[in-house]
Parts: C-alpha cells; structure tokens; sequence
C-alpha cells in the first residue's frame, strides 16, 4: 500500500474518484499482506495487484458501483474454469474495498513517509462506516487484540470483532545496480531477511528507482561500466536512500570518484566503497555477507 500513496493522494487532491481494495481473509494464506493493495479509478484502470486476476477483475467490477460507504466483500479467489473445474472454493478471499476519500486525513503522507501505521475500519454488517487511524505513537490506545497485531511489525489484517484492522509496515528495498547473475548473491540474502530487491541494469532507469527511495532502503552498485555506476552514486548521493555501497576494487573505486568531482560531486562520506564489512571475504558469495552485514549495521547504528 506503501506504493500506491502517491498516486492515490494525487488523485484525492484532482477531485477523481479512486477506490482502495486490500485482502483481509483468505484460505490460502495464514496472514494476508495488505501491503500488496490495488488503486482502481474510474473505466477500470488498476494500479498495484493482489497478486490474484480473479479477484481484482471482481473488485473493479464492484468499485464501479460502489457507494460513498467501504464495504468488506467476500469474493472467489480462483479463476472461473478452476471453480467449474470443482477443484475451487466459494467465498473464499474477505476484501476491504473503500473509496479513498474515506480514509483518514494524513495517512498518505505517514505513507510517504514509510511510516508504520494500523488502520481500525468499524463494521455495520458488512458496510466500514468509519476507519481510525493510529500510528506508533498512538497504538496505546487500542485494545490487546488490535495492539498485538500491530505490534508483529509486519504488514497484516484480520477480522477482530466487528473491526477489520490493517497494520501496514514499511519494508527495506535494495536497489542493486548492474548484472542480474552478478546481484543474485546480494538478493537472495536479502530476500531471506525479507526485503525487497531491485536489480537494474539499465542506466536511464536507474535515477527514477533510486529517487523514490527512504533512509530505510539501500543502494549497491556493482561493475566498471561508469556511466552506469557513477550515474547511480550520483541519484543516491542525491537523495534520501539510508545506505550507498559500491563494490569493487581501490582503482574501481578512484575511477568512480573522479567521475563524480567532475560532475561536481565532492562529498563521498555516504557513499561505503569499498562496500562491506572487512571479513575477508574471498567470492561473491562472501561479498554478499559482508555488504549485507554493512547495510544491517548501518542501518542499526542510524536508528539507534
């Protein structure tokens, strides 16, 4: 949902109507992600993804003609040849679809901030007639039920009562500039810790990735290619991202500064380069520990 805030905001302020569908039951998952939410504006158009074609073409039909109230809707989570087939269930996915002017006002912006939220929608049978918004520094307030749920600090919903409560956490994503082979070490030990991987090769992609990016998320560049590389360094050192790394070796590292002072980029004390902590790593794999372990302290060492 993190993802969909701009464009949502952006939405609510030009006066078109756009509406919010989120997962909070479903038979094939312990713990639905709210994180993965999806925007739909009038005519159909969609922007994010439950992961499921059958349940979002449902939800746009039915955001067509929604009421000005939310209302939590139970959908079939299977494609109509799977139900036919018998091998499919009914009513098996509960979805939140509410127009996101019915929202709490600053939500977007904690969002945009990446900051972590919980979302209490009240229920009259199946219509939300109001959600509350709390934050970290409010979540006191609520009950053990709700209260524990956020405090998993992971992304998740459930029915509580005649509540649904949604607590939304923000994710670290790390961008990793350069070959798909050469950054698969980096992302497989980032996706166990549960982050989100960005690899690009593409140098006129990679300024707009890079720009979206928090003090929680972290860049890694790797290669010769100084287009590429120095181009990256230079969106990073340009915003907000928390970690900068570049691998590779001293003169690899003299190259890439050189490229930046020419382009009038002095101060490098963000940018960690050689990246990674000193283990003697000897293979990418270790390389891959030893950054990883660089971002982890970094980060740690910044929050604390």
């Amino acid at each position: 949902m993190f993802s969909l805030a701009l464009s949502i905001s952006a939405c609510i302020r030009a006066g078109t109507r756009v509406d919010l569908a989120w997962i909070v039951d479903h038979h094939n998952s312990t713990g639905p992600d709210p994180g993965q939410a999806i925007a739909i504006t009038p005519g159909g158009g969609r922007i994010g993804s439950l992961g499921s074609e059958a349940l979002e073409g449902q939800l746009i039909e039915l955001a067509g003609i929604q009421s000005r109230c939310g209302r939590l809707l139970s959908l079939d989570a299977d494609p109509p040849d799977y139900v036919e087939s018998g091998l499919g269930l009914t009513d098996d996915a509960k979805c939140v679809l509410v127009p996101g002017s019915q929202m709490p006002d600053g939500l977007w912006q904690l969002l945009l901030n990446r900051e972590p939220v919980c979302l209490v929608s009240h229920l009259e049978g199946d219509t939300i007639t109001d959600t509350v918004l709390y934050t970290a520094d409010t979540i006191s307030e609520l009950g053990d039920a709700a209260r524990e749920l956020f405090e998993r600090e992971s992304s998740t919903a459930e029915i509580v009562g005649d509540t649904v409560v949604t607590a939304l956490w923000p994710i670290s994503t790390l961008v990793v500039v350069g070959d798909e082979e050469a950054a698969q070490p980096l992302c497989s030990i980032a996706t166990a810790l549960g982050w989100k991987t960005v690899v690009t090769g593409n140098a006129n992609d990679t300024s707009g990735i890079i720009a979206s990016l928090s003090p929680m998320d972290s860049v890694v560049v790797l290669g010769h290619d100084l287009t590429r590389s120095g181009g990256a360094l230079a969106a990073a050192l340009t915003g907000e991202v928390g970690y900068i790394g570049a691998v590779g070796s001293q003169r690899l590292q003299q190259s890439q500064t050189d490229w930046l002072a020419f382009r009038g980029f002095t101060d490098l004390s963000r940018i960690h380069g050689p990246a990674g902590l000193d283990i003697g790593a000897r293979n990418p794999r270790e390389v891959a520990v030893a950054v990883i372990a660089e971002i982890v302290a970094t980060q740690t060492a910044e929050a604390e």
